[in-house]
């Protein structure tokens, strides 16, 4: 799986809301300016993530968003899913993808990445990514085995 611009800049902007959660809501402007994101393109992430339900809006001169829910109750992969969809490792996933199907000797292998990368992403909170030291690691590998 490789992340398109959606993704890491959507998460950003997520981390930055969630590093000011409790100020009222956070200007696009500011967002851009500080994390460095068109305002045009940050427009596109938030409508989706709002309609979606992982941010809230407010208009008016003091408007903005604000995220929806407390940062410990969104995960990564909540916000990741909202902005990139399908978050399968690779097609081999998918039913039908080819003739070989469940005998491929590989999909085992592609299926654990999956799997490993699922477990870390749906792990992993927007409340750990605000802090110093994220605590996602610890506890992401225990399925793997």
């Amino acid at each position: 799986m490789k992340l398109s611009t959606r993704g890491r800049y959507g998460l950003r902007a997520m981390v930055y809301l969630a590093q000011n959660d409790g100020q009222g809501p956070v200007s696009l402007s500011a967002i851009s300016l500080d994390e460095d994101i068109s305002l045009h393109y940050l427009e596109q992430l938030m409508r989706k993530l709002r309609i979606d339900g992982l941010v809230t809006s407010t208009r008016g001169a003091r408007g903005g968003y604000s995220l929806a829910k407390p940062a410990q109750e969104l995960s990564v992969g909540d916000i990741l899913r909202s902005l990139e969809g399908d978050l399968s490792f690779t097609e081999c996933l998918e039913h039908g993808c080819c003739e070989k199907g469940d005998a491929c000797s590989t999909r085992m292998l592609w299926d654990r990445i999956n799997q490993g990368i699922l477990t870390i992403i749906n792990n992993t909170t927007l409340q750990e990514l605000t802090t110093e030291e994220p605590k996602g690691d610890e506890h992401a590998f225990a399925d793997l085995s």
